[in-house]
């Protein structure tokens, strides 16, 4: 059902219609922003929060994305919706960031908000119908206000309002009709034309001139019907007059065809491709109107000066002129201007770039230590024989005998995929010569896999249940968050993190009663846990623990290993202060082929390399009251502490 009582609504882009900036949005790709409420904003100034006139609710449509917008009670809210209801405004334009595109095709983006602006650069984007409340039940008469289907080459607003109008001298067909009309072969020697009149302003012999085939620039010209010819001879002279500073008069078709003389370069590019700009990273419509409108009024520079200007201060780049050429500024007097352009390159002191990571050692203590199956899906089965039902009974005679009862417990854990996705361009392989990329990233894939299993193994992995990235708990059990039947929990409260050091070690010393895991277990802790420990000291100022293995053999553990991904981690109020645990008795199961497995992919139509590193595991604890873990809760009392057993929860 569409929104109702809305201001005015229209489209705000429209699927596969060319837009100015050159890209041609296809079908569905805003699809999953169909409901979407984004700002409507005045011609995309997002620096000032006064130019924000409302919102529009997107509506996905197979034509295109449909808006439903509502103004503000702001000044200038106001302003804009009499403006849109006068008629002065009629084109809605979008800012989209988030880009995938397939060259120039638009596959999905991210549409941050709908601008009203004087020109739509989607020839589709306008605004249909208006809907103004006057009292409670008048309402104004809708109206269809649009900026056509077709889209025109211009360089200036009034340029473009001139292709709209302008007719041809022997047909009624406007500039932009016949230019549509051209092959492309001649469409490559027309952009010839373009390109060498806005570098130069004017025009020379097209005899050596490439056309992209086998002909010359001058025969493809000579190809042209006189519609065409016309049309052309009108854009060039548009632009020769911009080029050289001319007035509006215009250009005849002798203008452009005759008298041509000197050598031309092959042409290196079409600008009916405008593939030129390279903006991949957001798409606003109206980018090019804005770039005109800046060159109108500097009066200072040609159209292309204002135009890489502006680009390159939106951190584009151009393809088209660069010669590559640098210049000195004047720094100095003497000498020369600036002695930095003698200055050696600075040399690398490691040619592969070191990874910025967290400690890891603890990665491989927790992942060789635990037990590995060959198989994925794990049953545990227990008989709980501590109840009283299970002991054995006296007999006395003449009494009839009962029978035992024993509980059965069972847990069964599947398997879950956990993986790593890396895409390259080939290119940037090819180019990067110092090292080998494909090797250094298949090591960091490895490393951060890994980390992230050893993660979810004892705390879990830190995401919203809802995060489609989530490595299920129910596949993985976190020690940490696991049964009371597998985990002992043990809960100290202090008042300082002096006391609650001396409380962790006492209540790792007094769990080990409820303990009946494997062996010898490890202390995985967190620094500052372990530092608050080491810095014990008695009444004469000595350190109670010398060393870490000291520390250990006091809490009965046989080495400690701090995790910095323990750090800060809570659960219901309580801080995760360490968990002891023989990893023996935790076990890892995976069927064959969903070991950690490496597979590398060549994308012909994208020239892309992938790698995609991954594994199929299962995880849980299989031994009963194998596992202690030790929290702190919310402090009582500043001055003084609890025993852990009193705070045994």
């Amino acid at each position: 059902m569409a929104p109702q009582n809305y201001d005015c609504c229209g489209w705000v882009t429209k699927n596969d219609l060319r837009c100015s900036d050159g890209r041609t949005i296809l079908r569905d790709a805003f699809a999953h922003q169909d409901g979407a409420k984004v700002p409507l904003v005045w011609n995309h100034n997002h620096s000032d929060p006064e130019e924000v006139l409302g919102y529009t609710l997107l509506e996905n449509r197979p034509q295109g994305v449909y808006g439903y917008s509502y103004f503000n009670d702001t000044d200038k809210g106001q302003t804009a919706k009499a403006l849109v209801e006068h008629g002065d405004i009629d084109s809605y334009s979008i800012f989209a960031n988030h880009l995938k595109q397939n060259g120039n095709a638009v596959k999905h983006g991210m549409i941050k908000e709908v601008s009203l602006v004087l020109s739509a650069a989607n020839p589709g984007a306008c605004i249909e119908h208006i809907s103004f409340a006057h009292g409670d039940d008048e309402n104004k008469e809708e109206a269809v206000i649009c900026t056509g289907e077709t889209l025109e080459l211009y360089h200036s607003d009034d340029d473009k309002n001139e292709v709209e109008k302008k007719k041809m001298s022997t047909s009624d067909k406007t500039v932009a009709d016949v230019i549509a009309t051209l092959n492309d072969e001649q469409k490559t020697a027309v952009a010839y034309l373009i390109g060498k009149a806005k570098e130069d302003g004017e025009l020379s012999h097209a005899d050596e001139a490439s056309s992209g085939s086998d002909k010359t620039v001058a025969e493809v010209l000579k190809t042209l019907n006189e519609d065409q010819k016309n049309a052309v001879s009108y854009i060039i002279g548009v632009i020769m007059q911009q080029a050289q500073g001319e007035g509006d008069e215009e250009v005849q078709h002798s203008d452009v065809y005759d008298d041509y003389e000197g050598d031309y370069e092959e042409m290196k590019s079409n600008v009916f491709d405008n593939d030129s700009v390279s903006n991949a990273g957001y798409l606003t419509h109206s980018d090019m109107s804005d770039i005109i409108a800046k060159a109108k009024k500097s009066g200072n520079g040609t159209f292309m000066q204002v135009y890489k200007s502006t680009i390159e201060d939106m951190g584009l780049s151009h393809a088209d002129g660069d010669s590559g050429i640098e210049y000195s500024e004047d720094v100095q007097d003497y000498f020369v201007n600036d002695p930095s352009f003698l200055f050696p390159d600075a040399k690398p002191l490691n040619n592969v770039p070191e990874f910025i990571k967290r400690p890891t050692d603890w990665v491989n203590v927790v992942i060789n230590g635990t037990k590995h199956t060959p198989f994925a899906k794990v049953k545990t089965m227990f008989a709980n024989i501590t109840a009283d039902e299970a002991r054995a009974k006296g007999y006395i005679k003449g009494t009839k005998k009962e029978n035992e009862v024993i509980t059965l417990l069972k847990r069964v854990t599947d398997a879950t995929t956990v993986y790593k996705l890396q895409t390259t361009d080939r290119d940037d392989l090819i180019d990067i010569t110092d090292f080998e990329p494909i090797a250094w990233l298949w090591g960091e894939m490895r490393l951060m896999l890994e980390e992230e299993i050893g993660r979810a193994i004892l705390v879990g992995d830190g995401r919203l249940t809802s995060d489609r990235f989530h490595i299920p708990q129910d596949r993985i059990r976190p020690i940490w968050k696991d049964d009371s039947l597998f985990t002992i929990r043990k809960t100290v409260t202090a008042g300082t993190d002096v006391d609650a050091a001396k409380e962790f070690i006492k209540a790792a010393i007094r769990a080990r009663k409820d303990y009946r895991g494997s062996g010898n277990p490890i202390l995985f802790t967190t620094e500052d846990w372990l530092t608050e420990m080491l810095l014990l000291e008695d009444g004469m100022g000595r350190a109670l623990y010398e060393t870490e293995n000291a520390l250990a053999t006091k809490m009965r553990v046989s080495k400690i290993v701090t995790v910095p991904v323990m750090e800060n981690l809570q659960n219901d109020g309580k801080d995760l202060m360490g968990i002891i645990v023989n990893l023996a008795d935790y076990n890892i199961g995976t069927n064959k082929g969903g070991e950690i497995t490496k597979f590398e992919d060549f994308d012909i139509d994208f020239n892309q390399n992938k790698l995609l590193i991954e594994t199929r595991l299962s995880g849980a604890l299989i031994k009963p009251y194998s596992a202690i873990v030790i929290e702190k809760a919310a402090s009582t009392s500043s001055t003084s502490s609890a025993s852990a057993d009193d705070a045994q929860g």
